[in-house]
């Protein structure tokens, strides 16, 4: 937990990698996947860098595995989901893997190639078979000399009316061929329109559907015979065809030869089925020989590609012949961090050994989070919201508890909750199942990867169902209930509800009931606005709580960055102001629970009314009449009008002053967190201005002396040094030692830059520093105002937010009845034989569907989504930044998968 409360400690290294060992290096640094790299060539073109070459054949290689991947998905082959993790192969055994890649793709290219063609053929010649065989049905059927007269005398009814011309003196031919079924009726009508009716058509579906031998997609087709007379009709006949894309086949006119021809075609598509068939058997072998070992090709060459990819991100040094590389590593993993590069120097046989250096660096780090499979739920919606900046204090151990527990506020039914903190437990118990295997549900995959939250989120609800009293709509007596209402049998006929007096049905004697919402309540006509009164004042006070919180947390990231002055000028006057208002509405909330009983509920006052009435300086005292004796703030049995006790009055002692004090120091807290921190930055700014100025004019007054004193004083020649008197070096002063080599080591704003060393002028005056930022009064008050409305707003508005707690309950309670009297109870009034228990059985049925869809699902969702916007806005925004990015490490882990990306 506390690595999860701050983000990890991190640190910038700079890695020196030997030519020879940088590649098994890298390897082992991604298993390991701790290292974030920083790309240190960011200008280069991605075509321009060290390892392109070996980059582009990856590419090559990851294009073959899509190729035999496809292959394998075309015949239904699926890659063996094993888990292995194979090393990152060594860069000689790249050449190995590219020539096994390389002789299967020209194995299986050329094994669909003569595929294609010999389906090609086997097509061709089942076509031509079909027509053969439909042509001699035709000529069957009908007779050869009977189907030309059919044909001829329809040719010579067409002749334009002219009569009908001799059979004898009319010459006829035909052709043969296939064509797709869908352009039959397109084609007869074209033949006849540009023929002029001078064609006969005869056309007949095969059968059998026939298989594309490209795609292998099932193609329905048609045989034809066409009648023509002359040459010139051929001709134009054959280009419609050749329009259409219909095939023709040579048709002998004799029947024998057809025959023969028929015999001669079943053969050759025998023999060439027997050849189909090997060529399949030999296809399926080398594609199971591929299967085996695809998952793990495709893992390494991922890795070779990410390897080099880290690579082309390092500095080459040719001098040293070594890469050096920058990257992001936790504190912790620093010994991990470098026995991987011990580990990866031996595996390459390298005789100099890897360095690591910590730098030092202003740049602010990426956040990183150790997290588990339970916490990492929590922390993804934190991280929705926005990346924790580097160190800041991380909300997600806190939304761990108050994220389920909000939820159920909203969700509470024990039966409901019940349900859905079983579907929780059944998705954990079976994780290693349900994650094990890769899904395309999407739906469903979001709930396994929720599945602790839910449970937790079920486990609360039970909870609150408890407290609510509330299973399905229905209360449960476990206790006994404390009330004992005064109506008789007569009455409770009448009415189909009646109400609770607390001052008439309440019993002192047994006492509350011990745990929860008394059950009686589910039966009284008054039961809305009781629990409208609790639910809304709890959701008041859960939300007060989690603000309080949230201020809270500001102030230990206050203290862990330094920054007193937020703490004076930000976090005291934001709890001062959250305490005096909101605080003190749930102090009231507390005293009206522990002092109005149910002896005197007449005293009770109204809170909201109260509460306007604070801001609007408001207040009705109690009048205290003459002889009383009692305290006039407390439950008397005395009337209340006597003493003017009504819900807008005052209820106890002292209340105008407190609550005027309360207001007071609540307004001012709005100047003083509007102007003291934009004026504290401005004094500051102006003292180190002034500071850096006598800064100057001390080291120009010190330049001087020491040049006059050179000048005075030359420097003595090899021969004469140390002769004459003058003052060593070692006995000058810092200031003077540092006129005197032209350099300082004290710098212009009181720190040290770069290293300690500020450079000077030739004359060892120290210049102005270039880039020191400007203080803009304007934008830093600006900055401060709009914090201060938007907390102070905030505030107000976040409280009544708040209330969806209240809201949410009820709408879900109010379902859920509605659901039980209108379906379920409408089902238990069936009074019939046999029939009635049928029936009650689909009420049940449609209720648990409705349940379901609606109060779990629905519901659920609705409650989910608002409870994420209580974390997000309510309380993320009293502490939480968010302005960080994520470490995103260089890991191998995510290389695991199987998929390659088109």
């Amino acid at each position: 937990m506390g690595a999860l409360f701050r983000s990890e400690e991190m640190n910038l290294c700079q890695i020196f990698l030997q030519s020879e060992a940088a590649y098994a290096c890298v390897s082992e640094l991604g298993e390991l996947g701790m290292v974030q790299f920083k790309d240190l060539n960011p200008d280069v073109n991605a075509f321009q860098r060290k390892f392109v070459s070996e980059i582009m054949r990856c590419e090559e290689m990851e294009r073959k595995l899509r190729y035999i991947h496809r292959e394998l998905k075309k015949d239904g082959m699926k890659i063996p989901d094993r888990d292995e993790n194979p090393k990152a192969p060594a860069p000689k055994e790249m050449i190995d893997l590219e020539a096994t890649f390389e002789k299967i793709e020209s194995e299986l290219k050329e094994v669909n190639t003569n595929a294609e063609a010999l389906r090609r053929n086997y097509l061709e010649l089942t076509e031509l078979k079909e027509v053969l065989k439909k042509t001699q049905i035709f000529f069957a059927e009908h007779g050869r000399h009977g189907i030309v007269d059919d044909a001829q005398h329809a040719l010579a009814h067409d002749e334009g009316g002219g009569g009908f011309v001799p059979v004898t003196s009319v010459q006829l031919g035909f052709v043969a061929g296939v064509i797709p079924r869908e352009k039959v009726p397109a084609f007869e009508r074209l033949l006849w329109f540009a023929n002029r009716g001078n064609t006969f058509l005869k056309h007949d579906e095969i059968d059998q559907p026939l298989e594309d031998p490209v795609s292998g997609d099932a193609i329905s087709k048609c045989v034809f015979l066409i009648f023509f007379q002359g040459e010139q009709l051929k001709a134009r006949v054959r280009k419609i065809c050749e329009g259409f894309k219909a095939t023709l086949y040579p048709c002998p006119e004799s029947a024998s030869e057809r025959v023969e021809m028929l015999n001669g075609v079943s053969t050759r598509l025998e023999d060439l089925n027997t050849v189909l068939h090997q060529t399949e058997d030999h296809r399926k072998r080398v594609l199971m020989s591929a299967q085996k070992e695809i998952r793990p090709w495709i893992i390494k060459v991922k890795k070779i590609k990410a390897i080099y990819h880290t690579l082309n991100m390092c500095n080459f040094d040719v001098s040293h012949n070594s890469l050096i590389a920058e990257c992001w590593t936790p504190v912790s993993g620093l010994e991990e961090i470098q026995s991987a590069l011990k580990h990866g120097t031996e595996l390459s046989g390298s005789t100099v050994p890897s360095i690591l250096h910590r730098m030092q660096t202003k740049e602010v780090p990426p956040t990183y989070f150790k997290t588990n499979k339970f916490t990492t739920v929590f922390q993804e919606i934190i991280d929705a919201y926005g990346i924790a900046t580097y160190q800041e204090v991380n909300p997600a151990p806190y939304a761990i508890i108050s994220f389920p527990f909000l939820f159920a506020v909203m969700f509470g039914d024990f039966g409901h909750g019940f349900i859905m903190f079983l579907a929780g437990l059944w998705m954990v118990i079976t994780e290693k199942k349900l994650t094990s295997g890769k899904s395309d549900n999407e739906i469903m995959n979001m709930f396994v990867g929720g599945r602790y939250i839910i449970t937790m989120m079920g486990l609360f609800s039970v909870y609150t169902g408890l407290i609510y009293n509330d299973c399905f709509s229905k209360s449960v007596n476990i206790f006994g209930s404390g009330w004992h209402p005064s109506y008789d049998f007569r009455t409770l006929q009448k009415e189909t509800s009646w109400t609770l007096n607390p001052a008439d049905h309440f019993d002192n004697t047994t006492g509350p009931y011990p745990f929860g919402v008394d059950p009686i309540w589910q039966s009284s006509m008054n039961k809305i606005t009781f629990t409208n009164s609790l639910k809304m004042k709890m959701s008041v006070i859960f939300g007060v709580s989690q603000m309080l919180l949230g201020v809270l947390l500001s102030f230990v990231n206050h203290a862990y960055f330094r920054r007193p002055l937020n703490v004076f000028c930000e976090f005291i006057p934001q709890l001062v102001f959250l305490m005096c208002l909101f605080g003190y509405l749930v102090a009231l909330v507390f005293y009206k629970w522990l002092f109005f009983t149910a002896e005197c509920p007449q005293y009770a006052p109204q809170l909201l009314i109260q509460f306007i009435n604070m801001f609007l300086l408001t207040y009705t005292p109690r009048v205290k009449p003459a002889n009383f004796t009692g305290d006039l703030y407390a439950c008397t049995s005395i009337e209340p009008t006597s003493i003017n006790a009504t819900s807008q009055t005052v209820f106890f002692e002292h209340q105008q002053p407190i609550q005027i004090t309360l207001v007071i120091l609540a307004l001012l807290m709005v100047p003083t967190m509007l102007l003291v921190k934009p004026f504290v930055l401005r004094a500051r700014h102006n003292a180190r201005v002034k500071a850096n100025s006598k800064r100057r004019q001390g080291l120009y007054a010190t330049s001087q002396r020491t040049l006059i004193h050179n000048e005075e004083h030359p420097e003595p020649s090899d021969d004469s040094k140390g002769v004459k008197g003058d003052k060593p070096e070692a006995h000058l002063s810092d200031i003077e030692l540092g006129a005197v080599r032209g350099k300082d080591n004290i710098a212009i704003n009181g720190e040290e830059e770069d290293g300690g060393i500020v450079g000077h002028s030739e004359v060892g005056i120290s210049e102005p520093e270039e880039n020191e930022e400007e203080f803009d009064m304007g934008e830093v008050f600006i900055h401060q105002a709009i914090h201060t409305i938007e907390y102070c707003l905030g505030c107000i508005s976040h409280t009544a937010s708040y209330l969806r707690l209240w809201a949410l309950s009820l709408a879900h309670a109010q379902l859920s009845e509605v659901l039980w009297s209108m379906l379920f109870r409408f089902g238990l009034t069936f009074d019939m034989a046999y029939v009635g228990g049928i029936l009650l059985w689909a009420v049940f049925g449609a209720f648990a569907v409705v349940t379901v869809a609606v109060l779990l699902l629905m519901e659920g969702l609705s409650a989910f989504l608002h409870t994420l916007r209580l974390h997000w806005v309510e309380f993320n925004s009293k502490f939480y930044m968010g302005d960080g990015y994520k470490f995103a490490p260089y890991n191998f882990k995510h290389l695991l998968d199987a998929d390659l990306d088109e």
